[in-house]
Order: C-alpha cells, then structure tokens, then sequence
C-alpha cells in the first residue's frame, strides 16, 4: 500500500513494481490508508509520504501501527531533516527513502523488508549444503585441541545460523554431522586425556583457568567481576550475548576444557581451588566431600577461591564471593552487585542454567518448553533477557567493573539409555559412574581404571570411572523402561561431548 497525496505522479514506480510481481494499493490520504487496513489484512507493506493534506505521514504511521504493530512501514519524503528523521526512526518505521526515489532503491528495501528472512534462510541452507562436506573432512583429520576448539566454535556457528532456517531436512543433517562430531571428539580425548591433563601448551583446564587467565586480567583492572554461570555452554554464551554489546566490547572470547567428570563437585571445585580434585585431597582433605557423602558437595567453594587467591596473587587484597542459588537470591542481586566496586575481585557462582537443566527432567512444563537444544537456547535467552543478573550487568559497567564471563561446564542432550550397575555404593550421576564392580555396555563409555592417572579420588579400593560417550545416558537394569523414559531428552552433564567439555570464557570490558 502506497500512500501519497501525489500518488498519480508516482505512475512509473507503480508499473515497475507490478512489473516485478508485486500488487500495488494507491491512496492519496492517511485517513484512507487507515480505513483500508481495517478491512484489509493482506497487506504485507505500507510506503507513506510524510507531507499529506489532513493527516501527516507521522501521525498516520502513529495511527497504524496501533493497529498493524508488525506491519513494515517505510517513509518516503523530500524532506531531509534530522529530526524528522530521528523522529521517523523513533516511531520504528522499517526504513526511510528520500524523493526521487529510484526504482531499484524501492525494490530493494521492500525486498529486504518483506522477502529478507526467506532469502536468509534459502542462502544459509545453500552455503552449508556447500560446506558440509569440508566439515566432514575436517572432523577426521582434527588431532589437536586448538583445531577441535575452532571446529566447535564452526559448528555452534552454523547451528545458530540454520535456527534461522525452516528446512527440517537440513536440520537433520546437521545434526547427524553433530554426532559425528561427537564420536570423533570422544575418540580424541579417550586417546590424548591422559597425555593433555599434563601439557599446558596444547590447552587449558578447569584447574588451570584463574593462574593463566583470570589473574593476568585481576592484574590489570581496578575491579573485577568473576561471574560463574553453571551449565552455561558455548552456544547458550552466543545468544546471550546480544543483550550485554551496548554496555560491554568483548575483550576475549576464549574456550577452555572441562576437566572430567564435567560435574559440578569436581570442575567446578577445580576451577575455584586452581587444583585437580586429588591434590584438593592431598592440600585441603577437610575441604572435598566424597561422593557418598550427605550434604552439598560445593559447600567449600568460596575457601578454595579465597585460598587461591591467597597463594597466587600478592597484589588482591579484597576478595569477595557470594551465590545465587535459587529467585529469592536473585532479586537481591543487583543491589549486593554493587558492593563489587568494594573490592579487587568478586566472585559469582549464578545457578539458573543448572537448575534449568535439572528441572527439565521433574517438570513437565519445562520439558515441554525446552525439547530440544534449539529451545533449550530460547529458554536461556528468555530467562536472561529479563533477569536480575542482566539488570545487574548493566549497572556494574557503569562502574568500570570489568567482568569475566565463564561456567564449570556445558550440558549434553541425552537420547539414548545405557544399561549400567555396580556395588551399592556407585555414584548416581547419568552421565558418569564412580565405583567397584562396574558392568556396563563398552561402545557406550570411556573407562579410567586408575583414577588417579586423571587426578579422581579413588571412591574405594579398586574402583573405576566410566564416561558416558555420544548422547547415552546411564540407567540401573531395575525399573529400566521408566527412567530411560524419564531422562531422555533431558540435558545431562558428567559425561564426554563437545558441549559438556568445550566451555565458554569472555572477557567483558566496559565501553
């Protein structure tokens, strides 16, 4: 629909556009445009010129987009004021074209107005039918940690770019190319773990983090923020990040490797305690709580910072750390933020994506809302948008806080139930196992009969450690049929994938 009250001299803009298929509505005035959209949905975009007898350009796209907020509406005008334009903008009009306006100039902006997402789509599907096959390649000659982090930084990329794309075929395909890449991940570090644990040139650790990147930074800044996101994976990191760009420029966007078992009690303790959870035993016994232990398995976490700290750096004196564990917590937030700038460093361990993930499999409203990873993303993005943590964010780079961004670990989609037992006493995680007289479905888990060659406690005498590979999930042979129905589809961590092990860490400067 084109509203102008000259529309009889815009006779040859009008052929030309019916010419490249499009039906063309002329009106001379605002109040005709408004009574035509009343009665008439199927109008995709509304063109208004900003001088009109009776009603203005601007009081009518005020008017409609009352009515059509959705509706793209372009201004077109002779007048070349900034604030006319600013005050167009202002009222979200899709796009501003100055008269004369040439015929190519109007069909592309109706174009990207109206056909922009489908040519996205049909583009990106195209460009990764293209690139699929030199990703399948590159999947079988990777061997070393740099390579597998850049490909998985490729792969997050691509599944980003195809959430744009409706095509279910290729939705398939990626996803099949996902697994490979899984497989063929899982091969590379039940070869190289061992080996990689003990070089610090081919990559970094949980227990390696804060020396090499977190104190370099500390060094330099007046205050920083370590901000903890459990379960945060990379591709969660990606979608969250347009929500901060305005108050942040991202310094570094770093990927780092979980140590195993990607759990909470054992990366997460690693990552505070700058150690490997053995020599957290060998240093600090009072502080690691078995396996089998009652109570939280986290409890020391702020001792272990602080001592690191202590051990580390003579130039922090003021260290503080606190957690967000449940909403009550989290409501409080941004106010306690702000005793950031009290302090060298601050610590917070933010617990949202953890509870998400675990909720998914006791609450059918999350289950619902979160069946895959694409809406796993989605929730994540909901939930942050809206948060206090968000809100917190913004209020702290207004106070030159600078603040690194990072998790414990990723989170892995489970599909598939693997049979597994053992003694009593063997840990209840689905996606690892600790203890004696394991049976279990090989093809299904990276075994570790010594613990201590990966810097585990041994739970007992003579136990072993099973991963869980691919998308498997550990499930006791009693009462199989319900908990294999229980958990699959959920998002589990403990185990060996791509998104469990390669974690995010981002360094966020205040603009």
């Amino acid at each position: 629909m084109w509203v102008d009250d000259e529309i009889d001299l815009l006779k040859p803009q009008l052929l030309f556009l019916e010419s490249k298929g499009y039906e063309v509505i002329g009106l001379t005035n605002g109040r005709d445009a408004i009574d035509y959209l009343e009665t008439n949905k199927a109008v995709d975009i509304v063109l208004l010129d900003e001088s009109m007898a009776g009603l203005s350009g601007l009081e009518t796209l005020d008017i409609l987009k009352t009515k059509r907020p959705q509706l793209p509406m372009v201004m077109v005008t002779k007048n070349e004021e900034e604030d006319l334009m600013e005050e167009a903008i202002g009222a979200q009009i899709s796009d501003y074209l100055i008269k004369p306006v040439k015929s190519q100039q109007l069909l592309s902006s109706i174009k990207k107005l109206t056909e922009d997402k489908t040519l996205i789509r049909e583009r990106t599907t195209t460009n990764y039918q293209q690139a699929f096959q030199k990703m399948f390649t590159k999947i079988q000659e990777l061997e070393d940690c740099k390579g597998w982090i850049d490909f998985y930084k490729e792969l997050v990329w691509w599944e980003l770019e195809l959430d744009k794309s409706a095509s279910v075929d290729v939705h398939e395909i990626f996803q099949m190319q996902k697994r490979e890449a899984n497989r063929a991940f899982t091969k590379f570090i039940e070869r190289n773990y061992v080996r990689l644990l003990n070089d610090e040139d081919e990559v970094i650790f949980s227990h390696q983090v804060l020396e090499k990147w977190f104190l370099p930074t500390c060094h330099k800044a007046k205050h920083t923020l370590l901000l903890v996101i459990d379960n945060l994976r990379y591709d969660q990191w990606k979608v969250l990040q347009k929500f901060l760009t305005d108050q942040y420029t991202i310094q570094d966007e770093s990927l780092y490797f979980s140590i195993l078992p990607t759990a909470t009690q054992y990366a997460r303790n690693a990552l505070f305690s700058g150690l490997l959870p053995n020599d957290i035993i060998e240093h600090y016994p009072s502080l690691w709580i078995d396996e089998q232990a009652q109570g939280s398995k986290n409890k020391y976490e702020e001792t272990h910072f602080k001592s690191f700290i202590e051990r580390k750096s003579t130039q922090i004196d003021k260290v503080d750390f606190f957690k967000v564990a449940n909403y009550e917590m989290g409501k409080s937030l941004e106010a306690r933020a702000l005793n950031v700038i009290n302090h060298d460093v601050t610590a917070i361990v933010y617990n949202f994506v953890d509870m998400l993930s675990h909720a998914k499999t006791d609450m059918e409203v999350i289950k619902e809302l979160a069946s895959d990873d694409r809406s796993y993303r989605s929730l994540t993005e909901s939930w942050f948008k809206n948060s206090p943590l968000r809100q917190a964010l913004i209020a702290l780079a207004q106070k030159d806080v600078e603040v690194i961004l990072t998790t414990d670990h990723g989170t892995k989609r489970v599909k598939t139930a693997s049979k597994c037992s053992g003694e009593q006493s063997i840990t209840s995680n689905t996606r690892y196992k600790a203890g004696r007289k394991l049976t279990y479905q090989s093809k299904d888990v990276f075994q570790i009969k010594d613990p201590s060659s990966i810097g585990l406690p041994s739970p007992s005498l003579g136990a072993e450690y099973i991963f869980a590979k691919d998308e498997n999930f550990f499930v006791y042979p009693n009462n199989f049929a319900h908990f294999a129905n229980l958990f699959c589809d959920s998002f589990q961590h403990g185990g060996v994938s791509l998104e469990e092990m390669i974690v995010p860490w981002i360094h966020l400067k205040p603009k």
